[in-house]
């Protein structure tokens, strides 16, 4: 970790100890990266908890999906974006407004300014990275 900057660090602390994750953009496509991601997500323990975006579902993977991070009834630790760069502005937002812990941007997604505004408002965030790679380098390749 000797490359991660202290920011990085913060989300990936936030993944080490994160037991339930919003996974936006999850739907019941088993070959969108989403799925794949979530699915190893939940057989390493975690409590996946599916915020579908273009597909509206009642369940996902087996856990009841919500249509807005807003309207999940408990706490969230991290919140795990699957959706276009432009379109994360509301999700980061609305990961601030209920309160998770942290804001992860997957592969290929950056958000500078929302990154910045998460951070500032107390969460670890993080951008570009993807958290099924992260968990399996944190848990020394499992």
């Amino acid at each position: 970790m000797a490359d991660t900057d202290p920011a990085d660090a913060a989300a990936l602390e936030a993944l080490r100890q994160a037991k339930t994750i919003a996974v936006v953009g999850l739907d019941n496509r088993p070959d969108r990266a989403a799925f794949r991601v979530a699915r190893y997500l939940q057989e390493h323990g975690y409590r996946i908890v599916p915020v579908p975006v273009q597909r509206p579902a009642e369940e996902v993977l087996g856990e009841r999906a919500y249509p807005s991070l807003r309207d999940i009834p408990f706490p969230v630790d991290l919140v795990d974006i699957f959706v276009r760069p432009d379109d994360t502005d509301r999700f980061i937002d609305d990961a601030i407004a209920i309160g998770a812990k942290c804001v992860w941007l997957q592969l290929g997604i950056r958000n500078e300014a929302g990154i910045a505004r998460a951070r500032a408002a107390g969460l670890a965030a993080t951008h570009d990275r993807c958290t099924m790679v992260e968990h399996r380098r944190l848990a020394g390749g499992s």
